[in-house]
């Protein structure tokens, strides 16, 4: 009797990403409430029936890593993302970034992120003008469906207020007690996430810490060159979404370089990247941005590091 195949691919890695989620999206139900559930399992399901239509064809099960990717786009959305959006969002970034390449082990292009930049960009004002506020006391958003809406973009989020002051603290960003996309406002609770990916070598530390050491290193001299729009360091690291696209999104293994020294170059040049145009740019989220261009020189940044370690005799070749 034949075995029956499985519908999904048994993963472990992805697995342990998904089980690192856990208590953001944990937090993300208190802080914003019941929706945040709700726009999870729209966007899963969705993903996987993308999926599924790609790999029927073959007889191949569904990878577990969809999950990770539906999981990770809709962290990276505010809670009031219309469900429609959210949908046109994780389609295009399963179909385009990832299943056009030939599937998953040979996307270019992380699917979350390349989702989260065409719906950020397409439909601007549902990912940069339609905040919430957070539930601030027990049992906050575990029993309600969605908080009240933030009518004006200032003063929103921690990057429109662009520093401490007006309410806003450090413990604040810390904790999660702000407006925010789903998993990106709570600090701790993604260090939390940073500290089980790596104690399970699920992800690279190398990956994890140079776009921050990029990040923070042009922030540090932005912010003593006096240059206007960039507050003190310590509100850069942990307001916006660079922390969080450090330890889930820059660590992944598909689309980022191999050799040890382009993980590092790879990285920090991320975090230059995202902080240029961060304080340059039109577009306040320069992480997302910054990460999808640097995917495509991941494999160059590879094969310049093997061509420069090579001896010298095997570059030239043979003295005639």
């Amino acid at each position: 009797m034949a075995k029956q195949k499985s519908f999904f691919m048994k993963q472990a890695m992805m697995r342990k990403v998904l089980f690192a989620t856990i208590p953001i999206l944990i937090g993300a139900t208190y802080f914003f409430g019941l929706r945040t559930l709700t726009l999870t399992a729209v966007v899963t399901l969705t993903a996987i029936i993308t999926e599924y239509i790609f790999k029927r064809r073959d007889g191949k099960p569904v990878t577990e890593a969809v999950i990770v990717s539906a999981v990770l786009f809709t962290l990276a959305l505010p809670v009031a993302t219309p469900y429609w959006v959210a949908i046109v969002g994780i389609i295009f970034g399963i179909v385009f970034a990832k299943e056009v390449f030939g599937g998953f082990g040979r996307n270019v292009f992380n699917p979350a992120i390349a989702g989260r930049t065409f719906i950020y960009v397409s439909f601007p004002e549902y990912l940069t003008a339609s905040w919430n506020l957070p539930f601030e006391s027990f049992p906050g958003g575990f029993t309600r469906y969605i908080n009240d809406s933030i009518d004006t973009v200032s003063g929103s989020t921690p990057l429109a207020q662009g520093g401490f002051g007006e309410g806003l603290s450090l413990t604040d960003l810390i904790i999660g007690n702000v407006s925010g996309s789903l998993g990106e406002t709570s600090v701790i609770l993604i260090v939390l996430a940073a500290v089980y990916l790596l104690a399970t070598k699920t992800a690279d530390w190398k990956l994890m810490v140079s776009p921050l050491v990029g990040f923070m290193g042009l922030y540090t001299v932005f912010y003593f060159m006096g240059i206007d729009g960039v507050p003190d360091p310590l509100f850069g690291l942990t307001s916006g979404s660079m922390l969080f696209l450090s330890v889930f999104f820059v660590t992944e293994p598909i689309t980022a370089p191999k050799t040890t020294e382009a993980k590092w170059i790879y990285g920090i040049l991320i975090g230059c990247v995202a902080m240029i145009i961060r304080t340059y740019g039109i577009f306040i989220a320069g992480g997302m941005f910054a990460l999808l261009i640097m995917n495509t020189f991941s494999p160059i940044l590879d094969e310049a590091v093997k061509e420069l370690k090579k001896p010298k005799a095997e570059k030239g070749g043979n003295p005639a």
